[in-house]
């Protein structure tokens, strides 16, 4: 199988079946270029530029990001009493984390930095949320939530002119 690593850049590694042949394959994404690389069975194909299913950043937040922001919103409203509460929330605040990483390699061409950073932040905050709940702490996962919601929103301020604001 192909190795796509360089070090400092940010690489996710996805482990996908195919479906219908059964056969594994073996996804990097480097997000910070755009180049995606696929190697399965000893044939490997590069793309060279990274293919949103749908380019419509309002679908991606309304589709992706949207209903997880929805189900932790009332998850995170009170203490979780229920490691069935805390397994939900570790699932949402990590497909978050994940998903802000997909924010990078849909950067705009103006202010592409700013959104790069924003993004990161949204990545960190989701992170520690996700290590947080991890550990069944409350308090530290409201922290991270709320601070999580702060860089949505200040996203949302600057690229979508102050739409969307999200409440914890």
């Amino acid at each position: 199988m192909k190795k796509n690593f360089k070090p400092g850049c940010l690489t996710i590694m996805l482990v996908v079946i195919a479906i219908g042949t059964c056969e594994w394959a073996l996804v990097t994404a480097n997000l910070v270029t755009g180049n995606l690389s696929v190697a399965a069975d000893n044939v490997t194909t590069t793309v060279n530029q990274f293919q949103p299913v749908d380019d419509d950043m309002h679908h991606f937040m309304e589709y992706v990001f949207e209903p997880n922001y929805r189900r932790l919103k009332v998850l995170m409203a009170a203490k979780p009493k229920d490691k069935q509460t805390w397994k939900s929330i570790k699932g949402d605040s990590l497909t978050l984390a994940e998903c802000a990483n997909l924010l990078l390699a849909r950067a705009p061409d103006e202010d592409a930095d700013q959104w790069r950073q924003i993004s990161m932040a949204v990545r960190t905050s989701g992170e520690n949320l996700y290590q947080a709940a991890r550990k069944s702490d409350y308090g530290t996962a409201r922290k991270a939530f709320v601070a999580m919601l702060t860089k949505c929103n200040s996203c949302h301020n600057h690229f979508a002119g102050g739409e969307h604001q999200l409440t914890p």
